[in-house]
């Protein structure tokens, strides 16, 4: 009885087989049809993880047989799949190890790689300003990058020029806009503080479509990866909605705690330079004034504070965000002054702790000291990344000669503590040259 068991479990298995068989002779005959493409099909396992799959055919860059003549059409060397139905496969693969196409179809998705955004507004002579921070950026940065750059009409070309320039990097894309203000108060707006430097404020209401940002002025210049200031938005909880860090460390000489005719957040205020945004959050967010009893969402709070506090703010937008956070406390992350260094932080002796221990993260050159020898320490750290170009020679030779020119510094209470400026620099080019090249 058994013997006549293992016959008819044998032939039901052959019979299985035969059919499966059948069934894949008339598939591929139908694929050869419906291709028109004879001979033997040319290797392409991984032509449609690059960009092909369902939905993928058609338009002017697809890649299809058209555009690589000789190519079968959806046959990569592999035979119809036996063990997964063929309406499961990739549109464009047709393939004999079923198991290893199934975790490719459905397990080794490619997922789309995360980039980070980062905005700046440039008018007047930001122009060389802005390309150096955006340089610094590329430099050590990991992840990919969009740059979202505000700029009047007549620097549009220069930055395009410079920036198609940089193309062959392949890590980065950008956008130019104009400067926008609301149309009704748009003069007032430009004019407050310095020029455009209220376009940060509308951010979240031009950029819909982003959900968080990174925010620069233009004379920052970045001594880490973007990438870590970027990972702080991981670290916010459920109420806050941007970063900023103190405008002072040492109350003595504060500003705001001072001299400020309004509201300000915490002890010493807080500095808009380096602004880090979850416009999602801010564009959902109903907040708190001195103005009216009715919470009010980020588009409608603006002008009526400029209109109360125009007379008593000196610092322009930044004032504004200020009085903003000094009635929504829990909604902002406040990030250690290393994240935003400046020349208040060492210009009467050093005041910034963290910036002591693990070194500059990102140096910002307000009050024009890139271009002037009040501060030679900040101008030696801005002509060595300007003048640096993308080879890696020329990045491995930073440090050396850059050391040297601060050491010229030592005069000036900044300069005392030099190697502050190079510490985590020093640490960024090691980082960077110890990643795979395609990672650089």
């Amino acid at each position: 009885m058994r013997r006549y068991l293992r016959i008819v479990g044998l032939c039901l298995a052959c019979g299985f087989c035969s059919l499966l068989y059948a069934f894949s002779q008339l598939a591929v005959s139908l694929e050869e049809g419906a291709g028109g493409g004879g001979g033997k099909p040319q290797a392409g396992a991984a032509s449609w993880l690059a960009g092909g799959g369902r939905g993928a055919a058609g338009g002017a860059d697809s890649a299809g047989p058209a555009a690589h003549p000789g190519r079968s059409d959806r046959c990569k060397d592999f035979s119809l799949c036996y063990w997964n139905p063929y309406w499961m496969l990739p549109s464009d693969v047709c393939g004999m190890n079923c198991l290893w196409e199934a975790a490719l179809r459905y397990n080794l998705k490619i997922q789309p790689v995360e980039r980070m955004h980062l905005a700046v507004v440039a008018c007047g002579e930001r122009l060389e300003e802005t390309i150096t921070m955006l340089k610094s950026a590329l430099i050590f940065s990991i992840k990919p990058l969009q740059f979202h750059i505000f700029a009047e009409d007549q620097l549009h070309d220069s930055f395009k020029g410079t920036l198609d320039s940089w193309s062959f990097l392949q890590t980065f894309n950008y956008s130019l806009y104009p400067i926008t203000f609301p149309s009704e108060n748009a003069v007032e707006w430009k004019k407050l503080f310095k020029p455009c430097a209220s376009q940060r404020l509308f951010l979240p209401l031009i950029l819909k479509e982003v959900d968080s940002l990174l925010y620069v002025d233009t004379d920052i210049l970045f001594l880490r990866p973007v990438d870590d200031i970027w990972s702080l938005l991981k670290k916010f909880n459920s109420t806050q909605i941007a970063a900023m860090a103190p405008e002072h460390e040492e109350p003595r000489i504060g500003w705001y705690n001072r001299f400020a005719r309004h509201p300000y957040y915490g002890k010493t205020g807080v500095n808009s330079g380096v602004m880090l945004m979850n416009m999602t959050r801010m564009r959902r967010k109903y907040f708190k004034n001195d103005m009216t009893t009715v919470r009010l969402r980020w588009g409608d709070i603006l002008m009526p504070l400029l209109k109360k506090y125009k007379l008593n703010i000196t610092w322009g937008d930044q004032d504004l965000l200020n009085i903003i956070f000094f009635h929504n406390p829990e909604s902002l992350f406040v990030f250690p002054c290393q994240w935003n260094y400046r020349p208040d932080h060492c210009i009467y002796g050093s005041n910034c702790q963290e910036a002591e221990e693990e070194g500059i993260f990102i140096l910002h050159g307000n009050r024009g000291v890139y271009h002037d020898d009040k501060q030679p320490a900040f101008r030696a750290i801005y002509e060595a990344l300007r003048n640096c170009s993308f080879e890696d020679d020329n990045i491995r030779s930073l440090l050396k000669p850059l050391e040297l020119e601060l050491q010229k510094t030592v005069h000036t209470y900044c300069g005392k503590i030099y190697k502050i400026f190079i510490k985590q620099l020093a640490k960024s080019l090691r980082d960077r040259f110890d990643r795979p090249p395609k990672e650089r």
